[in-house]
């Protein structure tokens, strides 16, 4: 069987699955945008050329409904799947679905990966914290430990960030988000954790950061607002004190309105691009026991992107 990065596959594919080779995944809805294959395909390519048992190992993409998660799941085992990948709306669902959930995925209550055990059954793993960590470190020079973090969002995705920096150690934790009930569950959900760190944590509405918000925090947006036309960055960013730092979890488009904004006022900020990466790397890592490449994964991942503008711009 033969796959292109860009081929979706379906649950019906999965029935009749009868790839000979090692398979891993990545499921979601929608799944057609991901990068994930591009960029875990070239990583095992060049796996394969240092040590050949990797040579038959593909990565594909599925679109799964969530209603089909359970079932999905049990295939993908069923036919030898070694690893997948979770991605919206997926990441807190299969909590429950998964045989066995290594500490930081429980902590965060969600899993972006998973490992099949011997018994066909799946471990879970939240990688994307890691992917937070060292995204920052490489586009902004900037560590979570000892830092003031501006969290904008309160859905999954903050969530893993927000157990991140709160492991990591970061100075304080604010976070924004429109609704006030869903910032209300993740706060009293993070509560026990930052006090028995000792770390003090804030909640506020993202219309109305409060003034006492720490200089030179390291803001990371967990949201989409902003991308639709006409809408606004989640955050004024020149209303934040200091010079703080934007790392941005959306990639696509490259430069969003928030990344504009704090660059027109000359703050440094990065888009997700390096997040993907990192997140999807040390998910490989745990699938083969083998370091990998992530300056391969980021060039496949902006070929990726530029051939998706080309082929917009045609």
């Amino acid at each position: 069987m033969s796959d292109a990065h860009d081929t979706v596959h379906t649950l019906a594919d999965l029935d009749a699955w009868s790839f000979r080779g090692t398979s891993l995944a990545v499921i979601g809805h929608p799944i057609a945008h991901s990068l994930s294959p591009a960029m875990h395909n070239a990583a095992l390519a060049e796996l394969a050329q240092r040590d050949t048992r990797f040579a038959s190992w593909r990565y594909f993409k599925f679109d799964i409904d969530p209603a089909e998660l359970s079932r999905a799941l049990t295939l993908f085992a069923d036919k030898g799947f070694v690893g997948v990948n979770l991605t919206i709306p997926h990441k807190i669902i299969a909590v429950d679905l998964v045989h066995r959930i290594d500490p930081a995925a429980a902590d965060a209550e969600a899993v972006n990966t998973l490992r099949l055990m011997a018994n066909v059954r799946y471990e879970g793993f939240n990688t994307d914290g890691h992917g937070v960590t060292a995204g920052i470190a490489e586009d902004l020079g900037r560590t979570i430990e000892a830092s003031p973090i501006v969290l904008l969002g309160a859905g999954g995705a903050a969530r893993a960030a927000a157990i991140t920096c709160l492991h990591g150690g970061c100075a304080s934790l604010w976070i924004g988000n429109r609704s006030q009930t869903n910032l209300r569950a993740l706060i009293d959900q993070l509560a026990p954790t930052a006090h028995r760190m000792g770390i003090p944590l804030h909640g506020f509405d993202l219309a109305h950061p409060p003034r006492d918000i720490p200089p030179d925090a390291i803001v990371i947006n967990a949201t989409a607002s902003g991308l639709k036309p006409g809408e606004p960055p989640p955050i004024d960013v020149g209303k934040l004190p200091g010079r703080p730092c934007i790392y941005d979890m959306v990639y696509n488009p490259p430069v969003t309105p928030l990344i504009q904004a704090a660059r027109d006022i000359g703050l440094s900020a990065a888009n997700g691009l390096t997040m993907l990466v990192h997140q999807g790397a040390r998910a490989l890592e745990i699938w083969t026991e083998q370091s990998v490449r992530t300056d391969i994964m980021l060039a496949a991942c902006r070929d990726a992107l530029a051939g998706a503008s080309a082929v917009k711009s045609a």
